[in-house]
């Protein structure tokens, strides 16, 4: 039985200039949760009839991993096979009477359909752009829906779909029995599970296709917490702190990038049966570049961490992580060798231009960028913090002069600092959703060419403070 669970939810960005993206975006959703049968999860040789111990050794082979120097035509083999499976399991007349070979197969299995789709898209990529072997170019030139987006999301839109799994975990949200909306798919353990750890599956996918809002969208009615059936498997548990965690990271939600990161690190260093199996060279992995992960946030939204994580982080970073919460432009280099350490292996949603190379942009150069530019706008953060707190009032050409800026540039790095100070603070709810607070321990209002510096406690304070003041002044 799956635990109890909370509705989440949450809105798209609404910038104009994303319009047209989020309008096919929404298109292809629509399409993937379409009641129609699921036609398109097909191998590009046809269905094949899999019965007896044909399917139980597809079934034990499928959350097998694919060589790490698997040669293209094993990728396109193993592409076929995922899709013959996927379509018996889900365009068979009825549910198909199955056991599920091991408990954690069904997370085995989305996990590695992921994983070689994300290998297969970076492999063709870096062909298109670099790639000197005509042949292997003009095979997957030949071929551009071999691994395709499209039908990745759609194996992942249907499984949810078929085990009615967003109905299952409404229902226990509301404390209902979540058999009364499974039906006759959804009440096999096949596609409960296959279900349930495929919406896992899309929070993964989303924040590697960089759209971050929709990969938090995804866990709607999934409550994250340690009785979740995602965090009875290790290695699932991991990849959701680390997607959750990315995604706050990339649209400047750091507290709330820090707690997940937090939970999940604090869980670990606190539990003793972590012990060595297929997975654990990946786990010790995730759990390296989630240190890095919080050390970037802490030093864009100072926190106080827990002594543990703490300590860690200055025994892996030291001076780094010290020179990091400094600031200064020096420091950039560090945020960007992290970065590029600990971020997900991005892939572009559509195949690559073969005719002209120069056409191709690295998705992971791309998100670099624009996570880059936020950080160039922090990196005086920490320096005006140091001179604010020295005073309740001072005056802003004074305060130019100490720092060496022009009257009109400190105004604007004043307002960019406190708008960064402004974040979005998840309570309860989507992990959409939240409440605007001041994650710094000061704040300021500008009236004029005066400062007002107080102690950031509650908004409420700092306002009745700011009018309390205005009045003396006139």
């Amino acid at each position: 039985m799956l635990s109890g669970q909370r509705t989440n939810g949450g809105n798209m960005h609404d910038y104009d200039d994303d319009v047209d993206d989020e309008v096919l975006a929404s298109t292809i959703v629509e399409a993937l949760q379409d009641d129609g049968e699921y036609d398109d999860i097909e191998p590009r040789s046809g269905s094949l009839q899999l019965s007896g111990d044909d399917i139980q050794q597809r079934l034990a082979s499928a959350a097998q991993p694919l060589e790490f120097q698997a040669t293209l035509g094993a990728r396109f083999a193993s592409y076929d096979n995922y899709c013959s499976l996927f379509h018996f399991i889900l365009n068979s007349d009825g549910p198909v009477d199955l056991e599920l070979p091991t408990y954690y197969w069904a997370w085995d299995v989305i996990d590695e359909f992921i994983y070689q789709f994300n290998s297969f898209c970076i492999h063709r990529n870096n062909v298109a752009r670099k790639g000197q072997n005509e042949e292997e170019k003009q095979l997957l030139r030949d071929n551009p829906q071999t691994w395709g987006c499209y039908s990745v999301l759609n194996v992942l839109y249907s499984l949810i779909q078929r085990s009615q799994m967003n109905e299952q975990l409404a229902a226990i949200k509301r404390g209902e029995d979540p058999n009364e909306v499974a039906g006759e798919y959804g009440s096999r353990q096949l596609y409960r599970m296959l279900g349930y750890f495929s919406i896992i599956g899309l929070l993964r996918v989303h924040c590697l296709l960089g759209d971050f809002t929709l990969a938090l969208k995804t866990l709607d009615d999934i409550e994250l917490n340690k009785k979740a059936v995602f965090a009875r498997v290790m290695a699932a548990h991991f990849t959701t702190y680390y997607y959750v965690g990315f995604s706050y990271m990339m649209m400047r939600r750091y507290a709330d990038a820090i707690k997940a990161f937090s939970h999940i690190l604090v869980y670990v260093s606190r539990t003793k049966n972590l012990g060595k199996n297929a997975q654990f060279d990946s786990i010790t992995k995730k759990n390296d570049q989630m240190y890095a992960l919080i050390a970037i946030c802490v030093a864009l939204c100072p926190t106080r961490l827990d002594d543990t994580i703490h300590a860690t982080l200055r025994e892996k970073y030291g001076d780094q992580f010290q020179r990091m919460q400094r600031g200064g432009l020096d420091t950039l280099p560090i945020f960007e060798q992290l970065f590029n350490s600990a971020c997900p292996k991005f892939i572009s949603p559509i195949p690559p231009d073969f005719d002209k190379p120069e056409n191709n942009i690295d998705p992971a150069q791309h998100h670099l960028a624009c996570f880059m530019s936020d950080v160039k706008n922090a990196m005086l953060g920490p320096t005006l913090k140091s001179f604010l707190k020295l005073y309740t009032t001072q005056d802003l050409h004074k305060l130019a002069g100490l720092i060496d800026l022009k009257p009109e540039d400190l105004r604007r790095q004043l307002l960019v600092y406190k708008q960064r100070s402004r974040q979005t603070r998840w309570s309860e709810g989507g992990l959409l959703e939240g409440d605007i607070v001041n994650t710094s321990d000061l704040d300021f209002a500008l009236e004029g060419d005066l400062i007002h510096i107080s102690e950031a406690k509650t908004g409420r304070k700092l306002v009745d403070w700011y009018l309390r003041n205005l009045a003396r002044t006139y």
